[in-house]
């Protein structure tokens, strides 16, 4: 199977967007990329307060943590704010609230935890044994493939490839209904900057993926009208330095699902089979006629 062929244009906004506007120390201004549902892509507001927090940080201290909550959905014709709040400095560690807002109020408030490199144990889970990605059908291939005004939009706006393992969620449900999917994934060219603006890009990727393992386990698919689906809080932890320009897979699971939210879960592994962060997101799937 032969490789995509690159298309810059989306990466190239993504990270335009993601180029903060500092107006004073502690405050930053952020502009929104166009999406289909009216609202602010919230892997884009996540990855925006993270790099705001890390603006006020010594360069030397790369977040490790962060726990957000997206509170209200965003509008996409006005500039977001993002204010930085300094809760700690401490010999190691580091600790950063940021509130983004917009017409005075927070759309996501967010905590991050910053650690300068530092010796201590280690140990790491394995990667599991899957195809690799050149072998598995390209998500930018797919779309560019579909005469439908979805499919060409993220051809034309997807800053990642994806390649699922099993059978994506793009165009109907997957045959086998599993809370359990793998998949990788990877920008659509180099990303530069260091190791703050690479794991600022994993966090806005991820946000497109975390609540699939519960579309799949329930028979639904990106296509299903009748559902609703919107992320409500996120958590996630680098264990290691992360290119988020290479392949990274996604081994992911959903423990639960009830009331109208559930929980999406993943370890995420680069080529050589390093596990670089952990992630979990619970979220909103609503289905109707299913209660």
């Amino acid at each position: 199977m032969t490789e995509p062929v690159e298309q810059p244009m989306p990466l190239t906004a993504v990270l335009a967007a993601l180029d903060l506007e500092q107006t004073d120390e502690d405050t930053f201004v952020g502009a929104s990329l166009p999406q289909l549902h009216g609202r602010v892509y919230g892997g884009q507001v996540l990855a925006q307060a993270l790099l705001a927090a890390g603006r006020t940080m010594a360069p030397e201290r790369l977040p490790h943590s962060v726990h957000g909550y997206f509170l209200r959905p965003g509008a996409l014709d006005e500039p977001i704010t993002f204010a930085v709040e300094r809760l700690r400095d401490g010999r190691s560690f580091s600790a950063r609230r940021t509130h983004a807002v917009q017409s005075g109020k927070p759309i996501l408030s967010m905590i991050a935890s910053f650690q300068e490199n530092q010796p201590g144990l280690e140990h790491a889970d394995a990667m599991p044994e899957v195809p690799g990605p050149e072998s598995l059908p390209s998500s930018v291939e797919l779309f560019g493939s579909l005469d439908h005004p979805v499919a060409q939009f993220f051809y034309r706006n997807g800053a990642f490839d994806m390649r699922h393992t099993d059978g994506n969620l793009f165009t109907g449900p997957a045959e086998e209904r599993t809370d359990r999917q793998q998949l990788w994934m990877r920008a659509r060219g180099p990303i530069p900057g260091g190791q703050l603006h690479h794991r600022a890009m994993l966090a806005y990727a991820c946000d497109q993926v975390m609540l699939e393992p519960i579309m799949r386990r329930h028979g639904l698919s990106w296509m299903s009208r009748e559902a609703s689906v919107a992320s409500l809080d996120h958590a996630m932890w680098w264990h290691r330095d992360v290119d988020a320009g290479e392949w990274l897979l996604f081994v992911q699971s959903s423990p639960s699902a009830r009331g109208g939210r559930g929980l999406g879960e993943a370890k995420v592994f680069d080529r050589a089979g390093a596990l670089v962060a952990t992630i979990a997101q619970e979220g909103m799937l609503r289905v109707p006629e299913r209660g």
